[in-house]
Protein backbone atom coordinates (compact mmCIF):
# COMPACT_ATOMS: atom_id res chain seq x y z
CA UNK A 1 0.00 0.00 0.00
CA UNK A 2 2.89 2.19 0.85
CA UNK A 3 4.09 1.47 -2.19
CA UNK A 4 1.34 2.37 -3.91
CA UNK A 5 1.26 6.01 -2.76
CA UNK A 6 4.72 6.35 -3.59
CA UNK A 7 4.57 5.51 -6.97
CA UNK A 8 1.26 7.33 -7.13
CA UNK A 9 2.81 11.16 -5.63
CA UNK A 10 6.03 10.41 -7.92
CA UNK A 11 3.39 10.49 -10.83
CA UNK A 12 1.84 13.52 -9.47
CA UNK A 13 4.99 15.84 -9.44
CA UNK A 14 6.31 15.26 -12.72
CA UNK A 15 2.62 16.31 -13.50
CA UNK A 16 3.34 19.43 -11.32
CA UNK A 17 6.44 20.06 -12.73
CA UNK A 18 6.14 19.87 -16.36
CA UNK A 19 2.82 21.82 -15.85
CA UNK A 20 4.76 24.55 -14.24
CA UNK A 21 7.60 24.52 -16.61
CA UNK A 22 4.61 25.26 -19.49
CA UNK A 23 3.34 28.12 -17.18
CA UNK A 24 6.89 29.62 -17.07
CA UNK A 25 7.51 29.37 -21.14
CA UNK A 26 4.03 30.86 -21.94
CA UNK A 27 4.41 33.65 -19.53
CA UNK A 28 7.85 34.25 -20.91
CA UNK A 29 6.67 34.02 -24.17
CA UNK A 30 3.39 36.23 -23.68
CA UNK A 31 6.01 38.49 -22.21
CA UNK A 32 8.34 38.29 -24.79
CA UNK A 33 5.64 39.42 -27.33
CA UNK A 34 3.81 42.06 -25.09
CA UNK A 35 7.36 43.80 -25.00
CA UNK A 36 8.28 44.13 -29.00
CA UNK A 37 8.26 47.79 -30.44
CA UNK A 38 5.56 48.36 -33.34
CA UNK A 39 7.53 49.93 -36.42
CA UNK A 40 6.59 50.74 -40.12
CA UNK A 41 9.29 50.01 -42.60
CA UNK A 42 8.58 51.43 -46.12
CA UNK A 43 10.66 49.56 -48.45
CA UNK A 44 10.62 51.14 -51.81
CA UNK A 45 7.58 52.22 -51.20
CA UNK A 46 5.66 49.68 -49.87
CA UNK A 47 5.08 49.91 -46.22
CA UNK A 48 4.54 46.83 -43.51
CA UNK A 49 3.80 46.95 -39.55
CA UNK A 50 7.14 44.62 -37.82
CA UNK A 51 6.77 43.80 -34.17
CA UNK A 52 10.51 44.19 -33.04
CA UNK A 53 13.23 43.88 -30.34
CA UNK A 54 15.45 45.76 -32.54
CA UNK A 55 17.77 48.56 -31.07
CA UNK A 56 19.07 50.11 -33.62
CA UNK A 57 17.22 50.83 -37.33
CA UNK A 58 20.27 49.20 -38.53
CA UNK A 59 19.80 45.97 -36.37
CA UNK A 60 15.76 46.27 -38.13
CA UNK A 61 16.76 46.30 -41.47
CA UNK A 62 19.11 43.16 -40.46
CA UNK A 63 16.00 41.65 -38.87
CA UNK A 64 13.97 42.21 -42.23
CA UNK A 65 17.31 40.49 -44.39
CA UNK A 66 17.95 43.77 -45.84
CA UNK A 67 21.36 44.87 -46.92
CA UNK A 68 21.99 48.32 -46.49
CA UNK A 69 25.00 50.04 -49.01
CA UNK A 70 26.25 52.99 -49.09
CA UNK A 71 23.57 54.93 -51.43
CA UNK A 72 21.01 53.83 -50.46
CA UNK A 73 18.38 56.04 -49.00
CA UNK A 74 17.57 55.54 -45.17
CA UNK A 75 15.40 57.57 -42.57
CA UNK A 76 16.04 58.07 -40.34
CA UNK A 77 19.81 56.67 -39.44
CA UNK A 78 21.07 53.56 -39.29
CA UNK A 79 22.15 53.87 -35.56
CA UNK A 80 18.81 55.54 -34.37
CA UNK A 81 17.02 53.71 -31.82
CA UNK A 82 14.18 51.94 -32.53
CA UNK A 83 10.87 53.22 -30.33
CA UNK A 84 7.16 52.10 -30.49
CA UNK A 85 5.61 53.38 -33.37
CA UNK A 86 8.69 54.80 -35.36
CA UNK A 87 8.59 54.69 -39.58
CA UNK A 88 11.61 53.99 -41.29
CA UNK A 89 11.59 54.57 -44.87
CA UNK A 90 14.08 52.38 -47.16
CA UNK A 91 14.86 52.58 -50.91
CA UNK A 92 17.77 50.58 -52.55
CA UNK A 93 20.02 52.54 -54.85
CA UNK A 94 20.70 51.84 -58.15
CA UNK A 95 22.92 52.15 -60.81
CA UNK A 96 20.94 53.26 -63.97
CA UNK A 97 22.08 54.92 -67.51
CA UNK A 98 20.25 58.22 -68.74
CA UNK A 99 20.97 58.15 -72.92
CA UNK A 100 19.98 61.81 -74.80
CA UNK A 101 20.68 63.23 -78.24
CA UNK A 102 24.04 64.37 -77.00
CA UNK A 103 25.12 62.59 -74.25
CA UNK A 104 25.21 59.42 -72.25
CA UNK A 105 25.59 59.45 -68.49
CA UNK A 106 25.48 57.04 -64.87
CA UNK A 107 23.98 57.99 -61.85
CA UNK A 108 22.91 56.26 -58.71
CA UNK A 109 19.64 56.81 -57.47
CA UNK A 110 17.11 55.74 -55.44
CA UNK A 111 13.58 56.97 -57.76
CA UNK A 112 11.63 54.38 -57.50
CA UNK A 113 10.06 55.01 -61.19
CA UNK A 114 11.57 56.17 -64.64
CA UNK A 115 9.38 59.51 -63.91
CA UNK A 116 11.05 59.85 -60.31
CA UNK A 117 14.50 59.71 -61.69
CA UNK A 118 14.02 62.34 -64.41
CA UNK A 119 12.13 64.98 -62.09
CA UNK A 120 15.26 64.06 -59.66
CA UNK A 121 17.39 65.30 -62.30
CA UNK A 122 15.27 68.35 -63.20
CA UNK A 123 14.15 66.85 -66.90
CA UNK A 124 10.97 67.92 -67.70
CA UNK A 125 8.81 66.02 -70.64
CA UNK A 126 5.96 67.16 -72.44
CA UNK A 127 3.64 65.10 -74.47
CA UNK A 128 5.42 64.88 -78.24
CA UNK A 129 8.84 63.79 -75.87
CA UNK A 130 10.13 59.76 -76.56
CA UNK A 131 11.19 57.94 -73.23
CA UNK A 132 11.74 54.49 -72.92
CA UNK A 133 11.06 52.63 -70.60
CA UNK A 134 7.36 54.40 -70.13
CA UNK A 135 7.53 57.13 -67.59
CA UNK A 136 5.94 55.13 -64.99
CA UNK A 137 7.90 51.79 -65.31
CA UNK A 138 9.66 50.71 -62.37
CA UNK A 139 13.11 51.58 -62.14
CA UNK A 140 15.85 48.89 -62.17
CA UNK A 141 19.61 48.52 -61.47
CA UNK A 142 21.65 48.64 -64.78
CA UNK A 143 18.65 50.02 -66.97
CA UNK A 144 19.07 52.44 -69.56
CA UNK A 145 16.47 55.32 -69.73
CA UNK A 146 16.62 57.28 -73.16
CA UNK A 147 15.00 60.51 -73.25
CA UNK A 148 14.70 62.06 -76.66
CA UNK A 149 13.52 65.87 -76.48
CA UNK A 150 11.08 67.20 -79.34
CA UNK A 151 11.79 70.08 -81.11
CA UNK A 152 9.57 71.68 -83.69
CA UNK A 153 9.97 72.12 -87.83
CA UNK A 154 7.76 72.93 -90.47
CA UNK A 155 6.26 70.05 -92.38
CA UNK A 156 5.34 70.87 -96.53
CA UNK A 157 3.54 67.80 -97.40
CA UNK A 158 2.55 68.07 -101.63
CA UNK A 159 1.78 71.78 -100.56
CA UNK A 160 0.06 71.71 -97.39
CA UNK A 161 2.35 73.31 -94.40
CA UNK A 162 2.15 72.01 -90.87
CA UNK A 163 4.12 73.05 -87.97
CA UNK A 164 5.15 69.72 -86.02
CA UNK A 165 7.09 68.20 -82.76
CA UNK A 166 9.48 65.58 -84.01
CA UNK A 167 12.67 63.52 -81.85
CA UNK A 168 13.66 62.17 -85.27
CA UNK A 169 17.41 62.41 -85.73
CA UNK A 170 17.22 61.73 -89.86
CA UNK A 171 14.59 62.83 -92.48
CA UNK A 172 13.97 59.23 -93.03
CA UNK A 173 13.13 58.80 -89.39
CA UNK A 174 10.99 61.56 -88.95
CA UNK A 175 8.91 60.73 -91.99
CA UNK A 176 8.37 56.95 -90.87
CA UNK A 177 7.28 59.16 -87.14
CA UNK A 178 4.47 61.36 -89.19
CA UNK A 179 3.28 58.22 -90.71
CA UNK A 180 4.29 59.47 -94.79
CA UNK A 181 4.46 56.52 -97.54
CA UNK A 182 6.42 57.82 -100.64
CA UNK A 183 5.73 57.04 -103.84
CA UNK A 184 8.62 55.49 -106.71
CA UNK A 185 8.27 59.70 -107.98
CA UNK A 186 8.09 61.41 -105.09
CA UNK A 187 10.85 63.63 -103.66
CA UNK A 188 12.27 64.87 -100.62
CA UNK A 189 13.89 67.66 -99.93
CA UNK A 190 16.48 67.46 -97.78
CA UNK A 191 17.45 64.17 -98.59
CA UNK A 192 16.49 60.74 -96.72
CA UNK A 193 19.58 60.37 -95.02
CA UNK A 194 20.13 63.66 -94.01
CA UNK A 195 19.94 64.90 -90.29
CA UNK A 196 16.38 66.78 -89.12
CA UNK A 197 17.33 70.07 -87.22
CA UNK A 198 15.05 72.19 -84.95
CA UNK A 199 13.28 74.71 -86.64
CA UNK A 200 14.33 72.91 -89.93
CA UNK A 201 11.79 72.55 -92.87
CA UNK A 202 10.96 69.04 -94.57
CA UNK A 203 9.41 69.29 -98.07
CA UNK A 204 7.56 66.11 -99.78
CA UNK A 205 7.31 66.95 -103.40
CA UNK A 206 4.76 64.83 -104.53
CA UNK A 207 5.40 63.54 -108.46
CA UNK A 208 2.59 62.29 -110.99
CA UNK A 209 3.18 61.55 -114.47
CA UNK A 210 -0.59 61.70 -116.41
CA UNK A 211 -1.27 61.27 -120.16
CA UNK A 212 -2.92 64.48 -121.71
CA UNK A 213 -4.25 64.02 -125.62
CA UNK A 214 -5.32 67.43 -127.22
CA UNK A 215 -5.70 68.81 -130.58
CA UNK A 216 -3.67 71.65 -131.82
CA UNK A 217 -3.05 74.25 -134.99
CA UNK A 218 -0.39 72.93 -137.47
CA UNK A 219 1.08 76.43 -138.54
CA UNK A 220 2.05 76.72 -141.71
CA UNK A 221 5.66 78.02 -143.09
CA UNK A 222 5.67 81.49 -145.55
CA UNK A 223 7.93 80.43 -148.50
CA UNK A 224 8.96 83.50 -150.07
CA UNK A 225 9.96 84.26 -154.14
CA UNK A 226 11.63 86.52 -156.52
CA UNK A 227 9.40 88.28 -158.65
CA UNK A 228 11.06 90.98 -160.89
CA UNK A 229 8.08 92.52 -161.69
CA UNK A 230 7.44 93.58 -157.73
CA UNK A 231 9.51 96.77 -156.82
CA UNK A 232 11.82 96.04 -154.31
CA UNK A 233 10.38 95.79 -150.90
CA UNK A 234 7.08 94.75 -152.26
CA UNK A 235 5.16 91.57 -151.39
CA UNK A 236 2.20 89.73 -153.07
CA UNK A 237 0.48 86.35 -151.77
CA UNK A 238 0.56 84.20 -154.24
CA UNK A 239 -0.93 81.02 -152.29
CA UNK A 240 -2.95 81.60 -148.88
CA UNK A 241 -1.73 79.39 -146.10
CA UNK A 242 -4.20 77.58 -143.80
CA UNK A 243 -3.07 75.72 -140.93
CA UNK A 244 -3.55 71.87 -140.46
CA UNK A 245 -4.81 69.87 -137.07
CA UNK A 246 -2.26 67.73 -134.96
CA UNK A 247 -3.15 65.52 -132.23
CA UNK A 248 -0.67 64.94 -129.67
CA UNK A 249 -0.07 62.68 -126.67
CA UNK A 250 1.65 64.29 -124.20
CA UNK A 251 3.50 62.74 -120.88
CA UNK A 252 2.89 65.25 -118.36
CA UNK A 253 4.63 65.75 -114.56
CA UNK A 254 3.25 67.33 -112.38
CA UNK A 255 4.45 68.56 -109.41
CA UNK A 256 2.13 69.26 -106.11
CA UNK A 257 -0.44 69.17 -108.58
CA UNK A 258 1.46 72.04 -110.61
CA UNK A 259 2.03 71.15 -114.24
CA UNK A 260 6.01 72.02 -114.42
CA UNK A 261 6.85 69.79 -117.80
CA UNK A 262 5.12 68.00 -120.64
CA UNK A 263 6.99 65.70 -123.35
CA UNK A 264 5.44 64.62 -126.77
CA UNK A 265 4.97 60.92 -126.60
CA UNK A 266 3.29 60.79 -129.87
CA UNK A 267 1.36 62.63 -133.00
CA UNK A 268 -1.30 62.09 -135.58
CA UNK A 269 -1.81 64.73 -138.47
CA UNK A 270 -5.08 65.74 -138.61
CA UNK A 271 -5.26 67.71 -141.24
CA UNK A 272 -2.57 68.87 -143.50
CA UNK A 273 -1.04 72.40 -143.45
CA UNK A 274 -1.09 74.73 -146.64
CA UNK A 275 2.27 77.04 -146.84
CA UNK A 276 1.97 80.23 -147.56
CA UNK A 277 3.42 81.52 -151.12
CA UNK A 278 4.52 85.02 -151.07
CA UNK A 279 6.26 87.08 -154.02
CA UNK A 280 8.77 89.50 -152.72
CA UNK A 281 9.42 92.20 -155.10
CA UNK A 282 12.92 92.14 -157.06
CA UNK A 283 12.82 95.10 -158.57
CA UNK A 284 15.31 97.88 -157.49
CA UNK A 285 13.53 101.23 -156.63
CA UNK A 286 15.54 103.84 -158.31
CA UNK A 287 13.37 106.70 -158.33
CA UNK A 288 13.59 106.78 -154.45
CA UNK A 289 16.33 108.64 -154.97
CA UNK A 290 16.31 110.48 -158.53
CA UNK A 291 16.33 114.37 -158.48
CA UNK A 292 13.13 115.14 -160.56
CA UNK A 293 12.48 118.62 -161.08
CA UNK A 294 14.85 121.05 -159.01
CA UNK A 295 11.60 123.33 -158.81
CA UNK A 296 9.32 123.42 -155.78
CA UNK A 297 8.30 125.16 -152.93
CA UNK A 298 10.98 125.52 -149.66
CA UNK A 299 10.28 125.51 -146.24
CA UNK A 300 12.17 124.68 -142.62
CA UNK A 301 11.15 121.70 -141.09
CA UNK A 302 12.44 119.75 -137.37
CA UNK A 303 13.98 116.65 -138.52
CA UNK A 304 14.84 113.95 -136.71
CA UNK A 305 15.56 110.58 -137.54
CA UNK A 306 14.17 107.13 -137.05
CA UNK A 307 15.10 102.92 -138.05
CA UNK A 308 13.17 100.52 -139.32
CA UNK A 309 13.27 98.61 -135.93
CA UNK A 310 12.15 101.43 -133.46
CA UNK A 311 10.32 101.27 -130.89
CA UNK A 312 6.87 100.48 -132.18
CA UNK A 313 8.01 100.56 -136.00
CA UNK A 314 7.28 97.58 -138.23
CA UNK A 315 9.74 98.34 -140.78
CA UNK A 316 6.85 98.74 -143.28
CA UNK A 317 5.94 102.13 -144.40
CA UNK A 318 2.43 103.66 -144.71
CA UNK A 319 3.17 103.53 -148.42
CA UNK A 320 4.26 99.63 -148.20
CA UNK A 321 8.01 100.34 -148.30
CA UNK A 322 9.81 97.33 -147.09
CA UNK A 323 12.81 99.11 -144.68
CA UNK A 324 14.53 96.34 -143.36
CA UNK A 325 14.90 94.89 -147.60
CA UNK A 326 15.83 98.47 -148.54
CA UNK A 327 18.01 99.57 -146.06
CA UNK A 328 19.57 102.31 -148.47
CA UNK A 329 16.15 103.68 -149.13
CA UNK A 330 15.37 107.31 -148.91
CA UNK A 331 12.42 107.71 -146.97
CA UNK A 332 11.34 110.44 -144.53
CA UNK A 333 7.84 110.51 -142.69
CA UNK A 334 5.55 113.48 -143.01
CA UNK A 335 2.40 114.85 -141.86
CA UNK A 336 0.05 114.61 -145.50
CA UNK A 337 -1.65 117.29 -144.77
CA UNK A 338 1.47 119.36 -145.19
CA UNK A 339 3.78 117.50 -147.42
CA UNK A 340 1.75 114.72 -149.93
CA UNK A 341 2.50 111.49 -149.56
CA UNK A 342 4.43 110.17 -152.59
CA UNK A 343 6.07 113.70 -152.81
CA UNK A 344 9.96 114.01 -153.84
CA UNK A 345 11.57 116.36 -151.28
CA UNK A 346 14.94 117.24 -151.14
CA UNK A 347 16.38 117.60 -147.27
CA UNK A 348 19.22 119.65 -146.70
CA UNK A 349 22.25 117.11 -145.11
CA UNK A 350 19.73 114.23 -145.85
CA UNK A 351 19.83 114.75 -149.99
CA UNK A 352 16.51 113.81 -152.22
CA UNK A 353 14.24 111.33 -150.74
CA UNK A 354 10.21 110.32 -150.96
CA UNK A 355 7.65 111.32 -148.47
CA UNK A 356 6.40 107.78 -148.50
CA UNK A 357 5.71 107.30 -144.03
CA UNK A 358 3.54 108.78 -141.71
CA UNK A 359 4.47 108.83 -137.50
CA UNK A 360 1.80 109.91 -134.49
CA UNK A 361 4.52 112.98 -133.26
CA UNK A 362 4.76 113.86 -136.68
CA UNK A 363 2.46 116.98 -137.19
CA UNK A 364 3.05 119.81 -139.46
CA UNK A 365 6.48 120.96 -140.03
CA UNK A 366 7.81 118.03 -138.65
CA UNK A 367 9.62 115.21 -140.63
CA UNK A 368 11.45 111.88 -139.67
CA UNK A 369 14.29 110.53 -142.10
CA UNK A 370 14.91 107.39 -142.26
CA UNK A 371 18.27 106.15 -141.83
CA UNK A 372 19.17 102.68 -141.67
CA UNK A 373 21.88 102.35 -138.52
CA UNK A 374 20.46 102.97 -135.44
CA UNK A 375 24.14 105.35 -134.02
CA UNK A 376 23.90 107.37 -137.28
CA UNK A 377 20.08 108.17 -136.80
CA UNK A 378 21.03 109.01 -132.54
CA UNK A 379 24.10 111.49 -134.57
CA UNK A 380 21.52 113.05 -136.26
CA UNK A 381 19.84 114.00 -133.19
CA UNK A 382 16.87 117.08 -134.09
CA UNK A 383 17.60 120.12 -136.07
CA UNK A 384 16.52 122.21 -137.98
CA UNK A 385 16.85 122.21 -142.26
CA UNK A 386 15.46 123.65 -144.95
CA UNK A 387 13.66 121.35 -147.55
CA UNK A 388 11.87 121.66 -151.30
CA UNK A 389 8.96 119.95 -152.01
CA UNK A 390 9.87 119.10 -155.62
CA UNK A 391 7.70 119.03 -158.78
Amino acid sequence: MKNLFSKLNTKNWSIIIASFIVLLFSAGFVTYETTKKSVTLSLEGKEKVMKTHAATVQELLEEADISLQSKDYLLPAKDTGITDNLKVVWKSAKQVKLLTVNEEKTFWTTAITVDEFLAEQNIEINEFDHVKPKSDAALKTGMNVVVNKAFPLTFNDGGVVKEVWSTSTTVADFLKQQGITLTELDRVEPGLENTVSENGIVNVIRVEKVTDVVEEPLSFAVVTQKDENLDKGSEKVLTPGQEGLVSREYEVTKENGQEVSRVVLNETVLKDKVDQVVAVGAKEITALASRGSESGREMYVTATAYTASCSGCSGITATGVNLHANPGAKVIAVDPRVIPLGSKVYVEGYGYAVAADTGGAIKGNKIDVFISSKQAAYQWGRKTVKIKVLD
